[in-house]
């Protein structure tokens, strides 16, 4: 059984960052892709970020790219989103993800599990 954990979210002003991170256990989590989405209030959960088994090869949704920035840690079981210059627009509950495919991971089918998520708001 995989269990996502996630932290570090919370309130922050227009301009400012955060860094979400995610806690992965129960399988080896380097065996895993990860990803991150989004979900606003009345939204569908909206694709943000991607990273591969090693973590050398990311894919950001390009409404983050420049600003947002996915990487892993394999030795620490965990998966980070560094999050920059953010708007009010980024105000959404963040999910990570964990998917055994190696490729098409832009959509939340595409993913096996998935933490219980992290509010993120973004003040004006």
């Amino acid at each position: 059984q995989v269990q996502l954990v996630e932290s570090g979210g919370g309130l922050v002003q227009t301009g400012g960052s955060l860094r979400l991170s995610c806690a992965f256990s129960g399988r080896t989590f380097s065996s895993y892709a990860m990803g991150w989405f989004r979900q606003a209030p009345g939204k569908e959960r909206e694709f943000v970020a991607a990273i591969n088994w090693s973590g050398d090869s990311k894919y950001h949704a390009d409404p983050v790219k420049g600003r947002f920035l996915i990487a892993r840690d394999n030795a620490k079981n965990t998966v980070y989103l560094q999050m920059n210059s953010l708007n009010p627009y980024d105000t959404a509950v963040y999910y990570c993800a964990a998917s055994g495919r190696a490729y098409g991971l832009a959509y939340v089918n595409d993913y096996d599990y998935w933490g219980q998520g992290t509010q993120v708001t973004v003040s004006s």
